[in-house]
């Protein structure tokens, strides 16, 4: 048979698109001629495959015209996840392996030129738009690659180490053919993988950690409990870093569902590892970090920043000194939790319901407002007014808590007693979603309209104080929306069902400008 057909898949986003590799064997001028939109590594698989093919000690048709069609032709194709059926299509052309045999599988890998299989991006991404789809197919990964994909529930992965491994599998005799895999010179190299189940619960740095910062670590435990945005406003040394370093650890355990969108986020970028299975990511870019590497880009698109702390933290220290088109980028995915990446010929989404946690220095040189002599801020008004308005008033708005850290005296760093750890702060954490959760079904941060009024009405005292301080500090109805729901979390915290005088109060305090009060 002079022709086969293989099927792949190509990542677009998260999603995934099905490929058929098609392969023609002709007579003519000898030649191989790869087409179907294939970017320069695609391109570069004709002589990966051709040597993997021979020194395996498998017939290279030489002597024929290869045509490779990657279909759809319009569809942009990229890295080297095609060798593995290209290589195949070309053996099932030339009757070395079994075409029929090849159907109801799907594969993916790169080849080295001794014929070995390299990782792929994606491997979990691929398994998980599979299973969401409602596709029942086998897929046939490099090791690596195969462990992530049988992460998902019900996936049908096999690992193949070698080009031979899976040549042995699909031999046209089946009998013999699946003696020949059993018998396989290379151990397990071709096997059915099975998801194994997590090893440990994920370990965080302890809050304990922290001496002092009481109302800092309060504010924390509020946006755990919520689910809110927090921003840091202290000196330097004073542990905005060591606390938002410590915050993943206080949100509620993964469920299976959010496991693998984080998971399948890190696969797609090619940074997934078994070890941080079932653990909240804690993404903390450098402030020169641009646009792009945060919300995403590139052709094809890949995920950012925002997306890589999918159900996790997105901690951005020194949050003024980052660019700020970057800056202004956050406000779509802070609000709607998803960014769409928008090019002439394609679109791709990325999730990004991260928790972001920001850190600044009041001024230029981070001490205003210190009590200390020796610390005393030199930045001229002029100065600090211009570093405080590098934040966006918009941007501001959107983020539910500002708190101020402050430096702690020496007395009180040496001598004081370990924190609350993060095992007894979670619980409670944990606890106030959950009444949340039963409730409303969602977080307090995700309520939205009409929800608010449902679920974050206020009797009348409360209103009154409420309004009052809106009128005091000129409040936007996003930033009065913001703090209703921050009092529905303390009263949560509480375990109050109606929101009172005091939880409005202590949401007020995290709402006022802590610039004007420097």
């Amino acid at each position: 048979m002079s022709l086969s057909l293989v099927q792949s898949r190509v990542l677009v986003g998260l999603r995934t698109a099905a490929v058929t590799v098609e392969v023609h064997l002709a007579n003519g001028l000898p030649s191989f001629t790869l087409v179907g939109l294939a970017d320069t590594e695609v391109k570069e698989s004709r002589e990966r495959v051709r040597s993997a093919l021979q020194n395996c000690g498998l017939e290279f048709p030489n002597n024929k015209r290869i045509t490779v069609n990657l279909a759809p032709a319009d569809l942009p194709k990229d890295s080297g996840r095609f060798d593995l059926p290209i290589a195949l299509g070309i053996l099932a052309a030339s009757g070395q392996v079994d075409a029929a045999r090849l159907a109801g599988h799907e594969f993916a890998g790169e080849l080295s030129l001794s014929g070995e299989l390299r990782p792929v991006r994606g491997g979990l991404a691929m398994s998980l738009a599979l299973h969401a789809d409602g596709i029942a197919t086998r897929l046939v990964l490099p090791p690596a690659s195969a462990e992530e994909a049988a992460l998902v529930p019900g996936a049908h992965v096999y690992r193949a180490r070698h080009l031979l491994d899976v040549v042995r599998a699909f031999l046209p005799e089946g009998a013999e053919g699946a003696e020949a895999a059993e018998g396989a010179g290379v151990p397990e190299g071709w096997s059915r993988v099975e998801a194994a189940p997590p090893s440990a619960s994920p370990r965080y740095p302890d809050m304990a950690d922290v001496k002092g910062q009481a109302g800092a670590k309060r504010a924390l435990e509020i946006a755990a409990a919520g689910g809110h945005s927090l921003l840091l406003v202290g000196p330097p040394g004073a542990g905005k870093s060591m606390l938002a370093q410590r915050f993943a650890g206080l949100l509620p355990a993964m469920n299976v569902q959010e496991a693998l969108e984080s998971a399948a986020i890190a696969s797609l970028a090619g940074q997934f590892s078994l070890q941080r299975w079932f653990t909240r990511p804690t993404c903390a870019p450098h402030h020169s970090a641009s646009a792009a590497a945060l919300v995403g880009g590139g052709s094809p698109p890949r995920p950012g920043e925002i997306s890589m702390a999918h159900h996790g933290v997105l901690f951005l220290d020194e949050f003024p000194e980052f660019a700020r088109p970057a800056l202004e980028a956050l406000r779509e995915p802070l609000e709607t939790g998803q960014i769409s990446i928008v090019r002439a010929a394609r679109r791709a989404e990325f999730p990004a319901r991260f928790q972001l946690i920001a850190a600044m220095n009041p001024c230029p040189c981070g001490w205003l407002g210190a009590t200390n002599r020796n610390q005393a801020c030199r930045c001229t008004p002029d100065q600090i007014t211009r570093y405080q308005r590098k934040l966006s008033g918009p941007l501001l708005d959107r983020i539910d808590l500002h708190i101020e850290v402050p430096a702690l005296p020496p007395d009180e760093l040496l001598q004081a007693p370990a924190g609350e750890s993060t095992h007894s702060i979670r619980a409670r954490c944990v606890a106030a979603r959950d009444r949340a959760l039963a409730r409303q079904g969602k977080s307090n941060h995700a309520l939205q309209g009409k929800e608010i009024d449902l679920h974050a009405a206020l009797d009348d005292a409360a209103l009154r104080f409420l309004h009052t301080a809106a009128i005091k500090l000129a409040w936007s109805a996003r930033a009065m929306h913001r703090v209703l729901k921050v009092a529905r979390t303390i009263a949560d915290l509480a375990g109050a069902d109606a929101i009172g005088v005091p939880h409005v109060a202590e949401a007020v305090q995290y709402r006022r400008s802590l610039f004007a009060a420097n």
